[in-house]
């Protein structure tokens, strides 16, 4: 057998394994404010240190704002928003985008105009940011371009930071050459593809000098 035959590609998965797949995801980003919480809950349970307790509340207040952002960007960016048909503006998903991406290390230049688009389109988008992100895990800056206008506006997500890096399969699942499963970690990316095609579009991630480049043409 050639040492150049392609990889067999594994079975898509169906409807039912999809929507699993994308619900551990959500919950995946939900444990961490949430588990803090309840910790900050139980202090205040165990301790009658006023330091102790305004800890806890601290906590509680930070957790449960990061919990609320990322609820809200999770319904945009994998739930329905809306009916069949439904378009979104622009302008509430720069909203969410910050609250659930933007913190001390990684800042967002958003140079979008503010219109109403395709829910598919601005999902596309929401999700294009979190696979941007995670090229610049010690931070940087996550920037918004415009391909096209009007109904037919596309993005470019340009992520700066120090040591920009590919990350593992992102890629591959992004132009369908992964051949192994979808599993939960790798879900995101997949079904940013499928909201690509959605759209008649293509997305990519590429390095491009010292940032990597996440497209959709």
């Amino acid at each position: 057998m050639s040492g150049n035959t392609p990889p067999v590609q594994a079975p898509a998965p169906d409807a039912l394994e999809l929507a699993a797949l994308l619900c551990s995801r959500v919950c995946h980003d939900l444990i961490s404010p949430v588990g803090a919480i309840v910790n900050g809950l139980e202090v205040l349970d165990d301790s009658s240190k006023q330091e102790d307790r305004d800890f806890a509340l601290d906590l509680i207040r930070k957790s449960a704002r990061t919990a609320s952002a990322r609820l809200q960007f999770c319904r945009l960016a994998f739930g329905a928003a809306g009916s069949a048909g439904a378009q979104i503006d622009l302008g509430d998903a720069q909203n969410m985008a910050r609250g659930h991406l933007e913190d001390e290390k990684t800042k967002i230049a958003w140079n979008l105009p503010r219109l109403l688009l395709a829910k598919n389109r601005v999902k596309l988008l929401l999700n294009m940011l979190i696979i941007a992100q995670q090229t610049i895990p010690r931070g940087g800056t996550l920037t918004i371009d415009p391909v096209g206008e009007g109904d037919n506006l596309s993005f470019r997500v340009i992520a700066a930071g120090l040591n920009a890096r590919m990350p593992q399969n992102i890629a591959e699942m992004l132009s369908g050459s992964h051949a192994g499963p979808i599993e939960s970690h790798g879900v995101q990316p997949y079904y940013t593809r499928l909201l690509a095609q959605a759209c008649g579009l293509a997305v990519t991630l590429a390095p491009e000098g010292d940032t990597m480049v996440v497209s959709a043409n």
